[in-house]
């Protein structure tokens, strides 16, 4: 989650409460990788009836979109590294996803394709992640540093403002989860109406979407309860502070 676990499980993984309270969700999260792993190796073996490749179905919905100003391009990253890069304009697809032609393949491009259509329309959401991304990206850092250096001076302020960092993260996690809903729903509806894949085809790119849409329902429980037990940590200083 940019950069958060590093700093807080530096500080606080010798505090029980914290093991106690975050276990659950890593553990979500583990499942849930191991379940889009598990469904992408699963529908890569089963081949589209159309055999378009995951870069042409991308193309092929961006166009019908009116979205020409969008390259699609193979990702440097590996396997599972796909993602639109809405500054550079670019959907980057891992090399699985750019030349499969599975139905796993087909619904990841498809997916990535429905966030450019999301930011072309301007969908909100997603301007609003946009938006959140600088102060979550130095907050993941930053929030641990600011509330353990509070407790540890016992200055309500500096508390304060790790609070509010860890605040952004989650509102972030939690704007993320209609924005991937939302691209999946895009996705499967354009894969569809376009000819990419068949009826019958759906619910192997759906399980596939589905599988991924777990890995955000769990980063945003992660990231719930991170904040409450900072604040229920250190939430006292702030009380006592105003009595």
């Amino acid at each position: 989650m940019l950069g958060m676990d590093a700093p807080i499980g530096f500080f606080m993984m010798i505090d029980p409460i914290y093991i106690i309270m975050v276990t659950p969700c890593l553990l979500l999260a583990m499942l849930a990788q191991l379940w889009v792993k598990a469904s992408f190796a699963k529908y890569s073996r089963v081949r589209s009836a159309r055999g378009m490749s995951g870069a042409d179905a991308a193309r092929r919905i961006l166009d019908s979109q009116g979205i020409y100003d969008v390259a699609v391009e193979i990702s440097p990253g590996g396997m599972l590294s796909d993602h639109y890069d809405p500054s550079a304009r670019v959907l980057r697809l891992s090399p699985e996803v750019y030349s499969g032609r599975s139905l796993a393949a087909l619904g990841v491009a498809a997916h990535e394709a429905g966030h450019a259509v999301q930011h072309a329309f301007g969908y909100v959401p997603l301007r609003l992640r946009t938006m959140l991304v600088p102060a979550v990206a130095m907050g993941g850092y930053v929030a641990p540093l600011m509330v353990i250096l509070g407790a540890a001076l016992q200055h309500p302020a500096l508390i304060l403002v790790g609070l509010l960092g860890f605040a952004a993260i989650t509102v972030f996690s939690l704007v993320t989860l209609p924005v991937e809903i939302n691209a999946s729903g895009r996705a499967m509806q354009l894969l569809l109406r376009e000819g990419i894949i068949y009826d019958e085809e759906a619910s192997g790119a759906k399980a596939v979407l589905r599988a991924a849409a777990m890995t955000y329902v769990a980063a945003a429980m992660q990231a719930i309860v991170i904040l409450l037990y900072y604040v229920m940590r250190y939430g006292g200083i702030l009380r006592r502070n105003d009595d």
